[in-house]
């Protein structure tokens, strides 16, 4: 003992690895320990004791929720090992930097620092540290909505610990595995796991560990309806994340009481309780909590009927959700050489699912319906607009890069379109419930019709190693007057449907005639699949908007839950009705009617080519930089020249100097929107009073402003459709 006494170094060490042992039951007596380190390493200059003693400082502030002392230290640290070149310690600081970005409001750094850490931690065949950091990443990417790639980091991580021996690390994987065998129905596998977490806390003593054990098992309680159980194990877990001053820990629980106390129907304990989960939330910047928070506040208001409060909190969980989306969604277009470092980088938003349904109840006045109408017009344009960056550019770098990153790009189209697709579900289905949507029927060629329809799905069937098929009624028809946009919405959800369920088999889409008149043919529509079938409970609730049946449900399907309320309505407006028949494990077959008047086919003029538009002028009005950035881009490929106006005025004082071929224009701009900027350029002398304009934009509500709608030679949506857009350009839209 009076060796290590006299000996600075060996008592510094010692200090340093009695402070790193007390963390998991005293956190405050491993600060004070560190900190003590720090001083002595400080007062013999000893750079690599001192960058050490840091490096344990920044873990513990940063565990304690004190995000600001922890990122400084980290940063010291770092400093005094990299004149050290001591890549293990720079890698420790990286550790506690990645641990403040994810907790806070940077997943996207936090995703790329922990895979700096790995490397240098596997290169050291570093095994404690290669549990942690892997942990860490599967948490990230449950933040983000991967569970597929979360699933592995864990897995990962128990492999490394395993190596080890340490059940400690193994048991602070089965929290969150829990979690995720929860979310997907597996209640008994999720309570195995936590019991077993908590089991190995009791035997190690990691006191703050078996908190949060204790909390994931309340959790459980709270899915299996035990609620008293549920809130005793959060208030227990609540006392010693209190004690260890684990701020952190404090928020997830007081939001998880939140959530059982709204389940019980102790509305004002609820919003007691997650004000508190706000408030600390808020001070230490932890932004999932601060998200979630928001969000369930503002389904209790709801549910009470304060409009005023519900509108309040869910603004507030869409900006704070949203600025995160438009972080990501910057960086990922300004680093591409990140893209390359990550597993794989998932769309982290799904989360506008409701963003319109506080303003679905018919019974609102017509200042109800003006806030809809206005409400719809800037979530479409607020969210299109990073997609159309997002989605465009993806496109743009696929097509140069390197076959080793074709999966990572596939990976990014993938969640970004499904994220469209989601919105796309909203903004439909909530001009469907509001029944502002009608048939706008014109002559289409029906078989051509449904061959482009089958086309669009023969990849996701072929790549499941399903055989689809199509069986058309020789007697149909050549051409009906029909609304070919809204079949096309009705057929792609039943097929596309009928694909996700199904693991093995076929899906056919089968047509035919069962009746005729002088004019009308009557035809059935069925859609079959040898999937695993719909459960006959869930017969009466599968058409109701958001509805999704647990049991055969998994993120695999993924969805918004809106498609098939889409397909009723659709067909309703049809005035025909849609029937289901389905056995589990066996198939489904769903089917309707529509009458639809026979016409003549019109020949369509041939397509021009992207020759027949090169060297083509077109004015660009954007006030987006780097959705302008992407248009020209995209023109560029086409030999279109684009010249770019940031705001209406502009483009009207552009178009009074020359003509052009084209204008594309945006319809949400500062100065002067796109509306009055096209009224203007349509309704005084200049050369472009009787160039074709074309309203580019995210705001899907845009074409039904009747006051301005004929201003237009067509409505072009965010995120760019590149064949639509080319269609306008050649004159085949």
């Amino acid at each position: 003992m009076d060796t290590v006494v006299n000996d600075p170094v060996k008592q510094i060490n010692s200090l340093l690895d009695e402070a790193y042992k007390t963390r998991i039951h005293n956190l405050k007596k491993s600060t004070q320990l560190a900190s003590k380190a720090l001083k002595q390493s400080r007062e013999i200059d000893n750079a690599a004791l001192t960058g050490h003693s840091l490096n344990r400082l920044s873990l513990f502030y940063m565990i304690m929720g004190e995000y600001k002392r922890a990122i400084t230290m980290a940063k010291e640290a770092i400093k005094h090992f990299e004149n050290l070149n001591d890549e293990r310690g720079v890698a420790d600081a990286k550790y506690s930097i990645a641990g403040v970005y994810y907790k806070t409001d940077n997943y996207h750094l936090g995703l790329v620092y922990l895979m700096d850490c790995l490397i240098i931690y596997r290169k050291y065949n570093d095994y404690h540290n290669q549990a942690r950091a892997q942990k860490s990443l599967g948490t990230i990417y449950e933040y983000i909505g991967d569970v597929r790639n979360a699933m592995r980091a864990y897995e990962s991580s128990i492999e490394a610990a395993e190596k080890i021996k340490d059940d400690n690390l193994i048991s602070n994987v089965y929290n969150p595995l829990s979690g995720i065998y929860l979310k997907q129905g597996n209640i008994k596998k999720a309570m195995h796991l936590i019991e077993d977490a908590i089991e190995l806390k009791n035997d190690s003593g990691d006191i703050r560990g078996l908190a949060f054990s204790i909390y994931g098992r309340g959790k459980v309680y709270t899915k299996t309806g035990e609620y008293h159980k549920a809130e005793r194990d959060f208030k227990e877990a609540l006392v010693i994340h209190n004690r260890e001053k684990d701020n952190l820990g404090i928020a997830m629980a007081l939001y998880k009481m939140g959530v059982l106390y709204e389940a019980m129907g102790r509305n004002a304990e609820a919003k007691e309780t997650l004000q508190k989960a706000l408030e600390l939330s808020t001070r230490y910047n932890i932004i999932f909590i601060k998200f979630k928070s928001n969000h369930l506040l503002y389904q209790i208001y709801k549910k009470e009927n304060n409009t005023e409060k519900s509108l309040e909190y869910l603004e507030l969980y869409l900006q704070q959700k949203e600025a995160v989306i438009n972080t990501q969604t910057l960086q990922v277009i300004e680093n591409y050489e990140m893209i390359t470092k990550m597993d794989a980088l998932k769309n982290d938003a799904k989360a506008q699912i409701e963003r319109a349904e506080i303003l679905e109840k018919k019974e609102l006045a017509e200042q109800t319906a003006k806030m809809k109408q206005e409400f719809l017009s800037t979530m479409s344009h607020e969210i299109r607009t990073p997609l159309n960056a997002v989605i465009t550019i993806t496109s743009l770098l696929s097509e140069r890069s390197e076959p080793g990153e074709k999966d990572l790009f596939d990976s990014l189209k993938f969640a970004s379109n499904n994220l469209l697709l989601i919105i796309n579900d909203i903004l439909d289905f909530t001009k469907l419930d509001a029944d502002k949507v009608q048939l706008e029927p014109h002559p289409c060629e029906f078989n051509s019709l449904i061959k482009r329809i089958t086309r669009t799905y023969d990849q996701m069937a072929t790549e499941k190693g399903l055989k689809p098929s199509v069986i058309l009624d020789p007697t149909i028809w050549e051409s009906y007057e029909m609304d070919e946009t809204k079949i096309v919405q009705i057929l792609g959800n039943l097929i596309s449907n009928a694909i996700k369920y199904t693991e093995e088999g076929t899906v056919q889409l089968e047509v035919k005639k069962i009746g005729s008149d002088d004019h009308h043919d009557t035809l059935r529509f069925i859609i079959s699949d040898t999937g695993v079938g719909i459960p006959p409970e869930y017969f009466d609730k599968m058409f109701q908007s958001f509805s999704q049946p647990k049991s055969i449900t998994t993120r695999k399907q993924g969805g918004s839950g809106l498609g098939l309320a889409i397909v009723k309505k659709l067909i309703e407006l049809h005035n025909s009705e849609i029937f289901v028949e389905s056995e589990v494990g066996k198939g489904s077959v769903f089917h309707f009617d529509i009458t639809l008047r026979r016409s003549i086919t019109i020949a369509k003029p041939p397509a021009k080519s992207f020759n027949d538009i090169r060297n083509c002028n077109i004015l660009l009005a954007e006030d987006n930089m780097i959705n302008a950035m992407v248009a020209r881009k995209l023109l560029s490929k086409w030999g279109i020249t684009a010249e770019h106006a940031k705001n209406g005025l502009e483009a009207i004082a552009m178009s009074q100097l020359k003509s052009y071929d084209f204008i594309l224009m945006d319809i949400h701009m500062p100065e002067m929107n796109g509306f009055d900027a096209t009224a203007h350029i349509r309704n005084n002398t200049n050369p472009n009073s009787d160039t074709p304009i074309f309203a580019l934009t995210a705001d899907i509500t845009a074409e039904h402003q009747a006051e301005y709608v004929d201003y237009f030679s067509g409505f072009l949506r965010k995120p760019i459709e590149v064949d639509k857009l080319h269609a306008a350009l050649t004159g085949t839209l």
